[in-house]
């Protein structure tokens, strides 16, 4: 699985006859893990969903790298678990697949059950599973999918700090080699886990210039100078992304 980079050009978006976002141009390096932040209502899960092929855009185009159609590569975890309420975590992770009428691999679930430390919850439903299982099972379900994109919209942002740190080294390491956007408002989760980052903000919204982080993620919470770039990244947020 070789995944592609992807083009936003010249992207816009109206709601009411008031434009959203207009002329969003960003370039996603294939491989890398890349954070989206802005303040609420500036347009980001908008703007994931028309990368996911959810809603259309009012003008401009995503592309990909390889100039193949991005659809059925993309593979979408939202902020909520969306978990079936009387399935099992197994069947969960392979909601996609009965939604498709596919032939369901059981051994493949179990294996990412297993790789996010939840075989003992297998036959759970989420009514018996906190929330950090919820959303490991989430993350399973997301990787049966095996796409080579993956838009996150904020997944971690309900769980306590310390599931959220495992949560996001686990998506680190699970996610890596694939070509990731995440939505966050957390620039210490920003800085732990972007290659590289910009903010959407302003009315109508706008990208700020692309900034690369130094290192390679997950960095370590203690990690030298990682205060400083949240510092910075704060910064820039206060500063409406200027």
């Amino acid at each position: 699985m070789v995944p592609p980079g992807i083009e936003l050009r010249g992207l816009g978006l109206r709601y009411a006859g008031a434009a959203v976002f207009s002329g969003l141009h960003l370039t996603l390096t294939a491989g890398e893990f890349f954070v989206l932040l802005g303040p609420s209502g500036a347009g980001k899960t908008s703007l994931l969903r028309i990368i996911a092929g959810l809603e259309p855009p009012d003008e401009g185009l995503v592309a990909a790298s390889d100039g193949a159609p991005l659809a059925g590569r993309v593979s979408y975890m939202a902020q909520q678990d969306l978990l079936l309420p009387w399935a099992s975590a197994l069947n969960n992770v392979m909601l996609g697949a009965t939604l498709r009428g596919q032939l369901r691999d059981a051994a493949r679930a179990a294996a990412l059950l297993e790789e996010v430390g939840l075989t003992h919850r297998a036959h759970a439903r989420p009514a018996e599973l906190s929330g950090g299982e919820r959303q490991r099972v989430a993350l399973a379900r997301t990787l049966y999918e095996d796409r080579p994109v993956v838009l996150m919209d904020e997944p971690f942002s309900s769980l306590d700090a310390i599931t959220r740190v495992r949560m996001q080294d686990l998506a680190a390491r699970l996610l890596a080699g694939r070509t990731v956007l995440l939505i966050t408002h957390d620039p210490f989760e920003a800085c732990r886990l972007g290659h590289g980052f910009t903010i959407l903000s302003g009315s109508p919204a706008r990208l700020a210039a692309p900034t690369r982080l130094p290192g390679l993620p997950p960095r370590a919470p203690d990690e030298d100078g990682i205060l400083h770039l949240q510092g910075e990244l704060l910064r820039q947020l206060a500063q409406g992304g200027a």
